[in-house]
């Protein structure tokens, strides 16, 4: 196979450490690199939480051949010359929180990269994936390794099943309902084509949303309604559904910072009892940019004059404040920062409070 060939070519060249990063789901890429460095002499390690339990599921049901004291413990790393150490890892899509990720930032608590590393990028990025395999391309390089990677490399093979291979399936298990699931809506679409070239019919043939309930009888099928389905948050011990404006404001938090603006006003006229106290945390240096933060004063305080006539209403004054800050300071940063407001209400309670 191309893929096995191009990582003996790398193994048997290469002096020093060789680290594999592949889907922890590719068995079969999982095999190669063992069968590679049993033939060259080098013991495995694996590190990764969901790399080391394929390898044990798939050691254990014998998917996976692996000649005795070939797996090591990644405790054992530095008991072997470089030359002897192919270690497998998970991060080939740079997932923040994987193997190969950690130890390119430093923070691998057992394999720290040398020069003279080879690393493996036997994946190519998932759309939307590629700026985080970029980064973790890069600080693997600064750090001294020679990383692998590309499709001109030849050390990866998708996957996914070809027309012909997906045809073939369907003859051998003549299928009298078919949902393809797997890939973008255009994917489904065409995979439902090639069903039904092959005699499955249309009616039995269901092109189904996340979250649609498919009703399968005897002879034929139905969408009966549909049930919530979308991306899950774990925030900490917590775990809740995707709430879109909890994800931009951590967006802008985290790009443009937070102004914090403190009113007193007074309940029975509206007015500003004195000038707004504005802190700022990941937007501006408040040591550096005092006249930034004064003139924000000043525009609050415009913003809440109205020519003399001033609501007492809270949700008005919030607004005006909000919206007059917000233009004036995208006009002199072009940054867009959250922007909270307190008011301090000075003598009773204001209307719509």
């Amino acid at each position: 196979m191309v893929v096995s060939d191009a990582l003996e070519h790398i193994v048997s060249r290469a002096s020093g450490r060789v680290i594999v990063a592949t889907f922890s789901s590719l068995i079969a890429r999982l095999q190669q690199v063992i069968d590679v460095a049993v033939r060259y002499n080098r013991c495995v390690f694996v590190t990764g939480r969901s790399m080391q339990e394929s390898v044990r599921v798939a050691t254990e049901t014998g998917y996976l051949t692996v000649p005795p004291d070939t797996l090591r413990n990644v405790g054992e790393l530095n008991s072997l010359p470089p030359g002897r150490v192919v270690i497998l890892a998970t991060g080939s899509q740079g997932e923040p929180t994987s193997a190969l990720v950690r130890m390119a930032n430093r923070d691998h608590g057992q394999v720290q990269i040398v020069p003279g590393d080879t690393v493996v990028m036997s994946a190519t990025p998932i759309p939307g994936n590629e700026a985080l395999v970029s980064k973790t391309i890069d600080s693997l390089f600064r750090q001294g390794a020679d990383v692998i990677y590309g499709r001109t490399s030849q050390v990866h093979v998708h996957g996914h099943g070809s027309q012909e291979e997906l045809k073939l399936m369907l003859k051998l298990v003549k299928p009298k309902f078919f949902i393809p699931i797997h890939g973008e809506y255009r994917h489904l679409i065409l995979h439902a084509r090639l069903a039904e070239s092959l005699g499955v019919p249309r009616e039995n043939i269901f092109i189904l949303d996340n979250g649609d309930i498919l009703e399968l009888g005897h002879r034929k099928g139905r969408v009966v309604g549909r049930v919530p389905a979308g991306d899950v948050v774990v925030n900490g011990p917590l775990t809740s559904e995707l709430d879109n404006n909890m994800i931009r404001d951590r967006r802008l938090l985290s790009r443009d910072g937070i102004v914090m603006v403190t009113l007193a006003v007074d309940v029975r006229t509206g007015r500003l009892l004195g000038r707004p106290q504005v802190a700022t945390r990941g937007f501006v240096d408040l040591g550096e940019n005092q006249a930034l933060i004064g003139k924000s004063q000043d525009v609050v305080m415009a913003a809440l004059s109205d020519g003399g006539k001033r609501s007492p209403e809270r949700g008005q004054i919030e607004a005006r404040a909000r919206n007059s800050l917000r233009r004036f300071l995208y006009e002199e940063t072009h940054r867009r920062p959250v922007i909270v407001l307190s008011i301090v209400e000075v003598g009773g309670k204001l209307r719509g409070a």
